[in-house]
């Protein structure tokens, strides 16, 4: 049987819990599990190290502390947007994540922090940052390519 190793394609189905247990993704709830090559920058190299070794219906539980997942939290990428910057401050609210559009014209996604009649705390952050995370996966599928 095929064990995971540097080379692999890798078919599997993961959750993402957080401390809470609750669930922040899964490609369990899309039914359609993830298709993926080691080393290709889909998963962090902690958890791509810790899939290791693992065979075709392996299943393991991964903790990763936030540096090694989503990344910490940066205060740089937490913003004061001046309220008259929104069309309506209607619809605003706490926790809310909106699409912000870059000089570039590249949307990234912003969540609302605080708001005030004169300005709007923004968090660009990625929405686990900070979060210790618990990778549930389940190993469907392995193809390796030997150079």
């Amino acid at each position: 049987m095929s064990k995971i190793t540097k080379d692999s394609q890798v078919h599997m189905h993961f959750d993402i819990r957080l401390k809470d247990g609750s669930i922040a993704d899964s490609t369990r709830n899309i039914g359609k599990p993830i298709d993926f090559k080691i080393g290709d920058g889909t998963f962090s190299p902690k958890l791509e190290e810790q899939l290791l070794g693992l065979e075709v219906g392996g299943k393991a539980k991964i903790m990763l502390m936030p540096e090694d997942a989503f990344g910490e939290v940066h205060p740089a990428n937490i913003f004061q947007v001046p309220a008259d910057k929104f069309n309506s401050m209607e619809g605003l609210e706490i926790g809310a994540i909106f699409s912000f559009t870059q000089p570039s014209g590249q949307e990234i996604p912003g969540i609302i922090r605080a708001i005030d009649e004169n300005e709007v705390t923004v968090d660009f952050n990625h929405p686990l940052s900070g979060q210790v995370i618990l990778f549930d996966v389940e190993i469907i599928e392995i193809h390796t390519t030997h150079p």
